[in-house]
């Protein structure tokens, strides 16, 4: 076997317009791409640095880095499971480990993965928090795709900017992601405004260390980690607070983690979200193998861009189809 050669780049993808949570507003994706090429063959990989868990492109390419020894030595996905911590930097060198595989094998990452076959999905479509009269108009001009996530978390508006949402959008699945945004003292009063709203899920209402107020609390519409939610290790103490585990690849460090996610939910009687960070096309595509198990699929980022990588995941509205082969797998 010939020595691997690995690659890395820190790249930026514009943003169409803003992209506005709980957190602040960013007017650009900033990527870590990595490619690695063996015998001929290249795979690549794409994660999303998130300030959120102590991460920048500086940070990841040093993780990168400190392991590139144990890639261009031959490093299984396995080997790398125990040779980095979970996160963005271990999701881009395992997605590139997958696509590379699938290359050299001929045989697609789905099949890899024991997956028959991937049909299109319906992706949620997402709000940007804003004044409640901005979200109802971006609601409207989005009203025709079948299920919205809104963006919460910006204190004593979030009632009001549900009820317009909902006002604009009569007839959409919506999805409510406070981000870590709200409080035990707010929690029943947006809850409730949710209910009120048919909202069909409510994301991260509180920070990940407060959490436990959930503990017992009687709620009609269904609880969804996400911050929460990273490894095998906590669903335990999940289970007992939510009714589903938002799954990013960059929080599972890559996708051998977030199968192993998956099996593990499933086990705990957790419902399954794929969601993503803000990114291109490259890394929905290996998250795209987690849909057959997910009662919402979360991958409308690149809908968000300005620009996408070329070839890219193909959109219809909100249908999303699986990824071609010579863009990953």
């Amino acid at each position: 076997m010939t020595r691997r050669t690995i690659g890395t780049a820190v790249q930026s993808w514009p943003v169409a317009g803003s992209f506005t949570i709980a957190r602040g507003s960013r007017t650009e994706a900033v990527v870590v791409s990595v490619s690695l090429e063996e015998d001929g063959f290249e795979g690549h990989g794409e994660c999303t640095p998130y300030a959120r868990y102590g991460e920048t492109p500086q940070t990841v390419l040093a993780q990168i880095e400190a392991v590139a020894g144990l890639i261009e030595e031959g490093c299984s996905r396995a080997g790398l499971l125990t040779a980095m911590k979970a996160g963005a930097a271990r999701n881009a060198l395992d997605c590139a480990l997958w696509d590379l595989e699938a290359k050299k094998s001929g045989v697609p990452a789905h099949v890899l993965a024991g997956i028959d076959r991937l049909s299109p999905v319906t992706t949620a479509f997402t709000i940007s928090l804003g004044s409640p009269q901005r979200m109802a108009a971006d609601a409207a001009a989005a009203s025709e795709r079948p299920i919205l996530k809104i963006k919460l978390g910006g204190g004593d508006d979030d009632p009001a900017r549900i009820a317009a949402v909902r006002e604009a959008a009569p007839d959409a699945t919506l999805i409510v992601d406070a981000n870590e945004g709200w409080t035990p003292d707010t929690l029943i009063r947006n809850l409730d405004a949710c209910r009120d709203a048919g909202v069909d899920c409510v994301e991260q209402p509180l920070p990940a260390n407060a959490d436990d107020a959930l503990f017992g609390l009687d709620h009609e519409v269904p609880l969804c980690a996400d911050e929460s939610a990273h490894g095998i290790e906590e669903l335990d103490r999940l289970a007992a607070l939510y009714d589903m585990i938002n799954i990013k690849l960059d929080k599972t460090g890559g996708l051998t983690g977030a199968l192993q996610l998956v099996s593990a939910a499933k086990a705990h009687d957790l419902g399954i979200m794929v969601g993503c960070m803000l990114g291109s096309s490259l890394a929905m595509a290996p998250a795209f193998l987690l849909t057959p198990w997910a009662r919402f699929v979360d991958l409308d980022a690149p809908l968000l861009l300005a620009k996408d990588r070329e070839p890219g995941m193909h959109y219809e509205g909100s249908i999303v189809y699986p990824p071609s082969r010579s863009l990953w797998g």
